[in-house]
């Protein structure tokens, strides 16, 4: 048994905050240079140039890529053979607390729904664990702008509507977000489970890299079919017109009842942000 104190899972959150917030991941930079390279519209080449300008200043100078700096997601696949001596939910916390205000970042969580006041730190953070074979904690910070969150949709389809239904129901998330989640988007989809289970599947999908494809041959041919049929839409960078509307489609799936089909999408913007460290 491993022991590891969770005030070493202080330290990694505190300084993925500041990471990820400033830090593009290379898979999604590589794409979005790929993308203006193929990318035939003037004014969409102008914007895709100006997303480059943007986080390479951003690299450069250590300051975040985008002003709103999330809602801190935080996964966290712990080892069945570690014990973590302290209060893993406080150490995380603390981490994000940290991070946000040490890392000069905007702090973007209310306590509550509806009184709406802010906690003055990012804390909360929205934590979810998974348990996996081995001795090691992998932490994974992902801050999620709410501006591609709200675009977001969950649908109970029928077994009945099938593959069709799914490709029409992500189509009909993406032409309706429009312009609003600040295209190139990364388009997260859930198939399977329950409703919640759909929903986190469809945010687990955009901690995938847009290089990397569904393991399954049926569903990585699926995700490039619904890229091509996204980007069909011409929506374009930022709402402007042309053919980069996504980055990629990462499809996430699990078994489900015989009387289901969930289907969640759950839409990134360009600053499609995780960082990850192995403990």
């Amino acid at each position: 048994m491993r022991e590891i104190n969770a005030t070493q899972i202080t330290e990694i959150v505190r300084d993925l905050c500041i990471e990820a917030n400033c830090h593009l991941p290379s898979d999604v930079k590589e794409a979005i240079t790929t993308c203006r390279s193929c990318e035939p519209f003037p004014i969409a080449q102008t914007i895709l140039d100006k997303i480059e300008e943007n986080f390479n200043i951003a690299d450069a100078d250590n300051v975040p890529i985008c002003q709103d700096t999330g809602l801190a997601c935080v996964f966290l696949e712990i080892g069945q053979d570690v014990h973590i001596t302290g209060n893993l939910k406080d150490a995380v916390n603390e981490g994000v607390r940290r991070g946000y205000v040490e890392g000069y970042l905007r702090k973007s969580c209310v306590k509550d729904p509806i009184d709406r006041v802010n906690t003055g730190d990012n804390t909360p953070a929205v934590l979810y664990t998974d348990i996996v074979p081995g001795d090691q904690i992998t932490i994974t910070v992902a801050p999620k702008g709410f501006g591609s969150e709200n675009m977001s949709q969950i649908k109970m389809l029928k077994p009945s509507d099938g593959l069709q239904g799914v490709k029409d129901f992500i189509l009909k998330v993406v032409e309706e977000a429009g312009p609003n989640p600040c295209p190139p988007i990364v388009v997260g989809v859930g198939l399977g489970g329950t409703f919640d289970k759909a929903a986190y599947l469809a945010k687990k999908a955009l901690m995938r890299s847009v290089d990397e494809r569904n393991t399954n041959p049926f569903y990585a041919q699926l995700e490039e079919e619904m890229l091509e049929k996204v980007n069909a839409l011409g929506i374009g960078p930022q709402g402007f017109g042309g053919r980069t509307t996504a980055l990629a489609v990462n499809i996430e799936t699990l078994p489900t009842h015989i009387a289901g089909l969930p289907c969640a999408v759950n839409i990134n913007c360009h600053v499609t942000r995780h960082k990850t460290v192995v403990l």
